[in-house]
């Protein structure tokens, strides 16, 4: 074995010498590089879990914020259409009120066109009498040629209204 060392030129000295060494750089590097580097990976490391899992938070979130919108938007959708049955059934409700107040005024108009009517017929009538009392006592007082006191034309117009009834 002492040969193969010798070819291949190994001197314990040497070697335990470059062993030490490569020990110091290696505990100078890990305190020194690898260390913060390894930590700085870390930190990452750290960040980019709690990135996805502030993510997984805001996509849940999100879905939930996205529910509650739906179940706003078909709660209004839902008033929306009560809203418009209740000014159905009102403008419904208003329009038969209305029309059957129309009708209570035409037929209130109807009678009292009526009232008017026979009003006008029993006045037209009553001076219809009056004027044939007039005509008749006239008539009375050309023939009989005489002229005819207020009791005698009181009479007469008695008794013509009392035959002339219609």
């Amino acid at each position: 074995m002492g040969d193969i060392l010798q070819t291949f030129g190994l001197a314990w000295p040497k070697f335990i010498s470059q062993v030490v060494i490569v020990l110091i750089v290696y505990f100078i590097l890990s305190k020194y590089a690898f260390g913060p580097v390894l930590a700085m990976l870390e930190a990452r490391r750290a960040r980019i879990a709690e990135g996805e899992e502030n993510l997984k938070k805001i996509e849940s979130q999100l879905e939930k914020a996205e529910e509650k919108v739906q179940s706003m938007l078909d709660e209004a959708n839902a008033d929306a259409e009560r809203l418009i049955t209740e000014a159905r059934e009102s403008a419904e409700a208003v329009r038969g009120q209305k029309t059957q107040e129309a009708i209570n005024e035409a037929q209130q108009i109807i009678e009292k066109a009526r009232e008017a009517s026979k009003l006008e017929h029993q006045s037209t009538m009553n001076e219809l009498k009056r004027d044939f009392g007039h005509l008749v006592i006239e008539a009375t007082s050309k023939v009989t040629g005489k002229v005819l006191d207020d009791g005698d034309q009181k009479r007469i117009n008695e008794e013509t209204a009392g035959q002339v009834a219609l």
